[in-house]
């Protein structure tokens, strides 16, 4: 393994699992433009072809890798590898998400790294009001019909244990909503809609009414943002947990503008149970889970993220979601195995021959 090389004073090395998909992406393009990073190791499980300034790639698996070789001498590790799909096969995603972690954990500790910046979710959080936003001190219990929300909680237990026993490593999480961009495109498309959308029917005016579950308000930020967030947030001398999202609230009037289409709001069971219809016929790859878990969690506060990390979005929850549906129409990407459109095939066929939900 390549050591690092000597540095000047007050600099900053970087370990980022899971650094070739959306976020990760984002997150080593905003280091690439920080003076004071000096260098950068991307950890992904392919090794994509595009480059970015200061950060070297290594092949590994958070399941089986030596991960404390590839952190020592880092100053701060990001850790953000995570399996949205097999959707239907639990023991993988478990396997990789919260054992995953658990090794990222240990290995950071073994390493000496000083900080240790984990990649949660408003999917940790336990079902909420519906007339407020909540701080991060809202129960991080998860929704439990979810697997993603149910893994998710399970490592924020483990991550306040790892607090617990290595006092001196400072730990932060992120908390974000809904993160969009255009070149995640084609990721997104892949992980929630799988190959049978019509790309043409993305476009604004394309349907003249929007179908919605009743009650649905969620949240986004920006790709970009977000990574901003996590470069923040690796800086500054901050622990403990940060929601990140954008305005405004995306509810069912904001989603019909966007596509200048009529919203018709459908009852939340007739709609799940279409979801688990056509999920089970593997007509598509979201499980019935995401949509409790799009209904179940609260709006979040991000006003701690602007306080304490100096964050703020230069992006709207509107301007993302805008980007990503210019994205899905024009089946944009990145040249990163999970955002590029040429794994997928020509006509989406190999999405086709590896099955709907299946790990890419």
């Amino acid at each position: 393994m390549t050591s690092w090389t000597a540095r000047p004073p007050i600099t900053v090395r970087i370990v980022v699992t899971g650094a070739s998909g959306n976020v990760g992406t984002s997150l080593l393009a905003r280091l690439a433009e920080d003076e004071q990073v000096t260098e950068v190791r991307g950890v992904a499980r392919r090794v994509p072809e595009m480059r970015f300034e200061k950060t070297s790639w290594r092949r590994a698996d958070v399941v089986d890798a030596d991960l404390a070789s590839l952190f020592e001498g880092a100053d701060v590790v990001v850790h953000l590898a995570w399996l949205i799909q097999p959707s239907r096969d639990e023991a993988t995603t478990w396997r990789v998400n919260v054992e995953g972690s658990r090794r990222v954990f240990d290995s950071a500790a073994s390493a000496g790294v000083p900080a240790l910046i984990y990649a949660s979710s408003i999917g940790t959080y336990a079902p909420g009001p519906v007339d407020r936003a909540v701080d991060e001190s809202w129960p991080a219990t998860g929704i439990a019909t979810s697997f993603y929300s149910r893994q998710k909680a399970a490592v924020e237990r483990l991550l306040d244990d790892f607090e617990a026993a290595h006092a001196d490593t400072r730990v932060v999480r992120l908390r974000p909503a809904l993160i969009f961009k255009r070149s995640a495109a084609t990721e997104i498309r892949r992980l929630f809609i799988g190959p049978l959308l019509p790309s043409p029917l993305v476009r604004e005016q394309a349907l003249p009414l929007l179908p919605l579950p009743r009650g649905l308000r969620t949240q986004a930020v920006h790709s970009l943002d977000i990574g901003e967030a996590y470069r923040l947030a690796a800086k500054r001398p901050v622990r403990g947990a940060f929601n990140i999202a954008a305005e405004p609230v995306l509810d069912a009037h904001t989603l019909g503008r966007l596509l200048h289409a009529r919203p018709v709001e459908l009852p939340p069971r007739a709609l799940r149970a279409a979801v688990s219809l056509s999920w089970h016929a593997r007509l598509q790859p979201t499980s019935p889970g995401w949509l409790d878990m799009g209904l179940g969690l609260p709006l979040i506060d991000a006003s701690r993220a602007r306080a304490e990390l100096g964050w703020s979005p230069r992006f709207g929850a509107d301007e993302a979601l805008r980007e990503l549906l210019d994205g899905l129409r024009e089946r944009d990407g990145l040249e990163t195995p999970p955002l590029d459109p040429a794994t997928s095939g020509p006509l989406r066929w190999r999405e086709f021959l590896k099955g709907l939900g299946s790990r890419a």
